[in-house]
């Protein structure tokens, strides 16, 4: 019977196949190993293990809409599968608790014995539990008052014992600055008084700025665009010491994503927002998804300010992280932005500047897709891998750049190997500064350095440098440590 025998062959060669993506995945090759899972799947799709398995990786990539689509797949194919498992612990990581909640009841109804699903069932129901009780205490926006109201940061006593940096009078300095830098490489921090001198200025200046902010370069000068840095302080440091510190003559752009995930965002966050006290034109911020309380909450930030700050920094950064702009343009040439493009075409730079975006990013609109899209390989636009945003093609891209007399677009919000990455016929670069991003995808980090007037992206890339021994997500959710 040749059929058969080619199906017992086929069978044979996708076991062949899985047992190479599980040694990528292994090695942290999820890419790899989602491509080899893949080949799998084409040659027997009625094996939810290869289902489960490539939404495992696309988990370890961020990219949660596939994930729940395969771990899906996975139960149709078997019901007794590991589907539930992986599609509750991507829904959990896009800090959907109720849905994951379902899904972990489902996998104790069918390993009741399991201590493991006993345990992650427990604590989705205190995170549930907790969200629902969040909810039932919040006050409405319109009533809500700014917790700045509520801040004396000149009442707040410095102890003689306190010898780190110290702010003299009103004005952040140069000297401040690099002294709370070298304070916070040998793990010291900053007094409360002078973190919130510096987050309350901060408020105050970002508030003042519109959603889509021009930078003009003058001819002969520079501008270096940074992508995701995700609390990883120690990269940071090395980015100034390979490209020298933000200044008027050597300003930067940091495009989002400062926290979250590495375990010295507070660090990274005080540092940006000091140099941009220090000198407004020194540094650009421009929001990243992460810059949100539902990002905040699981993956780190949260806990992070309330271990090293206090309950009400939690709130004050919530609050100031609303203030970020979406995106800048620089000299009306390269527009940046954290995410990507639009799900509709005819999106003018003057619909950016309209944006009211002083809130949580809504699930969708122009601002969520500002935040979380991601360009694709083919024309177009299809669903995005996240679950949040879309994927766009190249004809987006191009039509965008042309309705709006732009050259390049810039983002940043996806890791890749280099560092960066230039797609879409040259018009697109994802630029991203975590290098071995979370102390194990082994990537490059990079950034790009602009010269007016003809803004030719020169990109440099460089790699990880050590770092104390704290790990990343160390103060994540609890819950989501467990499938780290």
């Amino acid at each position: 019977m040749p059929g058969m025998e080619n199906e017992g062959s086929n069978l044979s060669r996708a076991e062949e196949i899985k047992n190479q993506a599980n040694e990528a995945f292994k090695a942290h090759k999820y890419g790899q190993a989602i491509d080899l899972y893949t080949q799998a799947i084409e040659l027997n799709s009625q094996n939810a293990v290869y289902w489960a398995n490539r939404s495992l990786a696309h988990t370890k990539l961020e990219e949660y809409g596939s994930a729940i689509q395969d771990a899906t797949k996975a139960i149709e194919v078997d019901p007794n599968s590991k589907g539930y498992y992986r599609r509750g612990a991507a829904y959990l990581a896009m800090g959907k608790f109720k849905e994951a909640l379902k899904d972990f009841q489902q996998v104790k109804r069918i390993c009741p014995n399991d201590p493991d699903a006993t345990k992650k069932l427990k604590e989705c129901e205190k995170a549930v539990m907790k969200l629902k009780f969040e909810e039932a205490i919040s006050v409405p926006e319109s009533e809500r008052r700014s917790v700045a109201d509520s801040i004396d940061y000149r009442a707040i006593k410095v102890e003689p014992q306190y010898l780190g940096a110290k702010i003299e009078g009103d004005v952040v300095t140069l000297d401040f600055v690099k002294k709370m830098m070298d304070d916070f490489k040998n793990q010291k921090c900053l007094h409360k008084r002078y973190a919130f001198q510096i987050v309350l200025q901060m408020r105050e200046m970002l508030q003042a700025l519109p959603s889509l902010v021009d930078i003009n370069v003058p001819d002969g000068c520079l501008l270096t665009v940074c992508g995701d840095v995700h609390g990883q302080f120690y990269d940071l440091i090395n980015i100034f010491e390979l490209n020298g510190l933000p200044s008027e003559e050597n300003p930067y752009l940091f495009n989002g994503d400062f926290v979250d995930r590495g375990s010295f965002s507070v660090e990274v966050i005080l540092t940006l927002f000091a140099f941009k006290c220090m000198c407004p034109s020194a540094i650009y911020l421009a929001r990243g998804n992460h810059e949100s309380k539902s990002m905040n909450k699981i993956y780190g930030f949260e806990g992070e300010v309330r271990s090293k700050l206090s309950e009400t920094f939690v709130e004050l950064f919530a609050e100031v992280f609303c203030y970020l702009p979406l995106a800048h343009v620089i000299n009306q040439k390269v527009f940046v932005v954290h995410g990507g493009l639009f799900s509709v075409d005819g999106v003018k730079l003057s619909d950016i500047r309209a944006i009211d975006r002083f809130c949580e990013p809504p699930e969708e609109g122009l601002m969520c897709e500002l935040l979380w899209s991601d360009p694709q390989p083919y024309p177009g636009r299809g669903p995005s891998k996240r679950g949040v945003g879309l994927s766009f093609g190249a004809d987006v891209t191009r039509r965008f750049l042309q309705d709006n007399n732009l050259d390049l677009v810039v983002r940043s919000h996806e890791v890749k190997d280099e560092g960066y990455e230039i797609e879409h016929d040259g018009k697109l670069i994802t630029v991203f500064s975590a290098p071995n991003y979370c102390d194990q995808m082994g990537n490059k980090g990079a950034f790009i350095r602009f010269e007016a007037p003809d803004l030719k992206p020169n990109i440099v890339t460089f790699s990880a440098v050590p770092h104390p021994d704290v790990k990343p997500m160390a103060y994540a959710n609890n819950f989501l440590r467990m499938f780290q």
